[in-house]
């Protein structure tokens, strides 16, 4: 029985320094040394303070600020601590509710603005802190940002211009605008 026990005992102890120790040791080295910015939260800094990351939605709801996607952990708000999708699907009444009522805080945040709302700026992505927004998105939000501000609208235009991505590798993904990084540049000004 001994015969068995110790090669389990050395086995384990073996694997749980190499996997528990080693392991981790080397990935966090390795990534520390070849993206640093990424290995530390992708943090963006105003004034040498970190503000926010440029991977995780912030909450704006001034109207001088773009506004990212809403967050199915509370309307219109991100709450990272609860990171969640709504799981309503497109026939659930309760997802139709919320988009109807996003729609009518954006209206009333801008009630001259007639043209219709980019899906994205009323539902929630699957984690409920997405970072970024559709060009269209911000292209809605730009003439209410112009006029909190007191700013030109091209002006603000071409911010936007500024801070849109295009897809990853040419084919990849969709254009976006990180509205963290844009709601930056525009208090820069």
């Amino acid at each position: 029985m001994s015969k068995l026990i110790r090669p389990a005992l050395v086995m384990l102890v073996l694997m749980t320094v190499i996997t528990g120790l080693l392991y981790p040791l080397v990935a966090t080295g390795l990534a520390q040394v070849l993206f640093p910015a990424q290995a530390n939260g992708s943090l963006i800094a105003k004034d040498g303070k970190p503000v926010g990351s440029s991977l995780i939605g912030q909450s704006f709801t001034e109207p001088k600020y773009f506004w990212g996607r809403p967050s199915a952990t509370m309307p219109m708000a991100n709450n990272g601590a609860s990171s969640t999708g709504s799981n309503q699907g497109p026939t659930n009444p309760a997802l139709t509710d919320a988009a109807k009522v996003r729609i009518d805080a954006l209206r009333a945040a801008d009630s001259g603005n007639n043209a219709p709302v980019p899906v994205d700026l009323v539902t929630a992505s699957g984690s409920g802190l997405d970072p970024e927004i559709s060009p269209a998105a911000a292209q809605y939000q730009v003439v209410r940002v112009a006029k909190a501000r007191g700013l030109n609208v091209a002006q603000v235009q071409q911010l936007v211009t500024q801070a849109t991505s295009g897809r990853q590798l040419g084919v990849l993904g969709e254009p976006r605008v990180n509205v963290l990084k844009l709601n930056l540049a525009l208090d820069a000004l």
